[in-house]
């Protein structure tokens, strides 16, 4: 059997400094009122960040399995500004805003055309197995730094 790429997940891409990760609402994304639970913004938000990362060559499960932490949100900070529906094509918008010694600031914004639906700010912070804070590797913060433009290899 041949794998030509066509049965690969969504993954995304990159457009100048923002990772765009495309969405699409289905029935069991939505509520008895017809429109989509609040608590699925998350979700979609948390698949196009860990698609961001991929993207950008941070391999959070070689960190995990190798003792080294996994990521866990210590803030989210979130606004609702209008509604999605069954069916509705959407795209988060993921873009590094900040990056610190243990955690990273990410802002997304969940969008239909060029409605904003939900955004959010998410404080994503490294830590070690034992759930305690651990910096994050320098090669990370590189490829965040990259992705802010200040400086380190492309990866868009």
């Amino acid at each position: 059997m041949v794998n030509d790429g066509l049965d690969l997940p969504a993954e995304g891409r990159f457009v100048g400094g923002e990772h765009r990760f495309p969405v699409r609402i289905y029935f069991e994304d939505t509520d008895l009122s017809g429109i989509v639970y609040h608590a699925n913004y998350l979700r979609f938000m948390e698949r196009a960040r860990s698609e961001l990362l991929r993207q950008a060559g941070i391999d959070q499960r070689a960190a995990m399995e190798s003792g080294g932490g996994a990521y866990a949100v210590a803030r989210l900070d979130m606004r609702f500004r209008a509604p999605a529906k069954l069916d509705d094509a959407l795209v988060v918008v993921s873009r590094p805003k900040s990056v610190h010694a243990a955690h990273v600031v990410i802002h997304q914004a969940v969008m239909r055309g060029e409605a904003i639906l939900a955004e959010a700010e998410v404080v994503a912070a490294l830590v070690a197995p034992d759930g305690r804070p651990r910096r994050q590797p320098a090669e990370w913060v590189a490829k965040y730094r990259d992705l802010l433009g200040q400086g380190g290899a492309s990866h868009r």
